[in-house]
């Protein structure tokens, strides 16, 4: 029996968390599509464990596509086929081979944005797993240890630790406008604050129309975006960004909604959903979600932030620090099945974020910029107050209480609360 051909992992490569989740799709189903924004790292990540390929972004590929399906699905399994969206005819056939293949690990697709017409894709179903990637957390990046890992946490361990390398604020500032884009790793520090500001122009300039079919305005697009970045992290309501964008006519929310969807069909959003809980209590929850982009870079290019700049706006700079712990956790989370939530009731108790398991079990943890003791007790203090309303049974499914902070050390406090610098969370 010969060899199986070797994988196409690139030089440089870091292994991702979602990885594990790709590996095991290829055992159980015949295909799996790993989508997400652009430039978070798809095809790095699926060479990994691709042995063929066909980069569907080349214009050759894109004919032989169109002239030949058949023969670029020919190669030794698993087959990349890159920016599958480009060619959506593809996706009948790929279900057709999974059919007709007795083995699972045919395919792996890659795709940046969802295709106008989605029926395409529901045949999918118990051939083709998904699997999303985001981009990079700080774990991955290699600017967090991960001494403090979620999923222990939720196994009810406690650690206690300094960093070996104690980052700064401004660190936590340069990662917020950084981001993680494979594509920054090893840049300098200029090169990233501008690659981020080109980004988003491409996004305006060319993502939304070419993969949503949206005909949009740019600048109003541009406004929206600014809106969305003025507002990260908190519960602005559609009103609230039309305003903002001072659309001048009554059609205003419902080009926002339009706009939203686009931006939605090229992974560039993800808005963080409140939480649905029983409580103990007859607090009234609030239902609106809080808004993300899917990286808090995108936000820091259109604010034009600089890490100088978060520095000397400390308001700005935790609104961002938070939606940079909320991707990390949703990186973090993703291999369990977890989602990340927020909470807040008409009393005005609030939780920055509940990242819940699919088994149900849960974590609560407040985000706090400032590492004060004060600060800190304050954040314990909402977190247990939190714990007491919480009906018997979701108590009884609490793993944890955390409060997440830019800088310090890792401990568990007296009243059980674990204090976590984000540059020690990890998997």
């Amino acid at each position: 029996m010969s060899e199986p051909a070797p994988t196409l992992t690139m030089p440089g490569y870091r292994p991702r968390v979602a990885g594990q989740q790709v590996e095991d799709a290829l055992r159980r189903r015949g295909a799996v599509l790993v989508e997400g924004v652009r430039g978070c790292g798809k095809t790095w990540m699926s060479r990994h464990f691709a042995r063929s390929e066909v980069r569907l972004d080349d214009e050759a590929a894109l004919l032989l596509a169109t002239s030949d399906p058949d023969a670029v699905m020919q190669g030794p399994p698993p087959r990349l086929l890159d920016e599958w969206q480009n060619a959506p005819q593809l996706w009948n056939r790929v279900r057709r081979e999974c059919d007709d293949r007795p083995e699972n690990g045919q395919f792996i697709l890659t795709g940046s944005s969802s295709p106008q017409d989605d029926v395409t894709r529901h045949t999918g179903t118990g051939r083709i797993s998904r699997v999303l990637l985001r981009p990079m957390s700080l774990w991955e990046t290699g600017g967090s240890s991960g001494a403090v890992s979620l999923k222990k946490l939720f196994e009810g361990e406690s650690v206690s630790c300094l960093p070996e390398a104690q980052p700064g604020l401004r660190d936590v500032a340069l990662a917020v406008c950084a981001g993680g884009w494979p594509r920054n790793l090893g840049q300098s520090e200029d090169d990233v604050l501008s690659s981020a500001g080109d980004y988003v122009n491409e996004i305006i300039r060319a993502d939304i129309p070419a993969a949503s079919g949206v005909r949009h305005d740019p600048t109003m697009l541009r406004r929206l975006m600014r809106s969305l970045s003025l507002n990260v992290a908190t519960e602005a309501k559609m009103t609230k960004l039309a305003s903002d964008m001072d659309t001048g006519h009554p059609s205003g929310r419902n080009t926002v909604a339009a706009y939203l969807d686009a931006l939605r069909r090229v992974f560039v959003i993800e808005d963080q959903s409140a939480w649905s809980v029983n409580l103990r209590s007859k607090a009234i929850l609030r239902r609106e979600p809080k808004r993300h982009f899917v990286d808090p870079s995108l936000a820091a290019a259109m604010l034009r932030a600089t890490p100088q700049r978060l520095l000397s706006d400390p308001s700005a700079f935790g609104f961002l620090f938070e939606s940079l712990v909320v991707r990390d956790l949703r990186v973090y989370s993703q291999p369990e099945g977890g989602m990340v939530f927020h909470y807040r009731d008409n009393t005005g108790l609030e939780a920055d974020a509940i990242i819940e398991l699919i088994d149900g079990s849960w974590i609560a943890a407040e985000i706090k910029l400032s590492t004060g003791a004060r600060n800190i007790d304050r954040a314990a203090e909402t977190l247990l107050r939190l714990r007491d309303k919480m009906s018997s049974l979701r108590v009884s499914e609490l793993a944890a209480l955390v409060v997440v902070t830019p800088t310090g050390a890792a401990y568990r406090r007296p009243d059980g609360v674990q204090v976590a610098p984000i540059s020690t969370l990890g998997p």
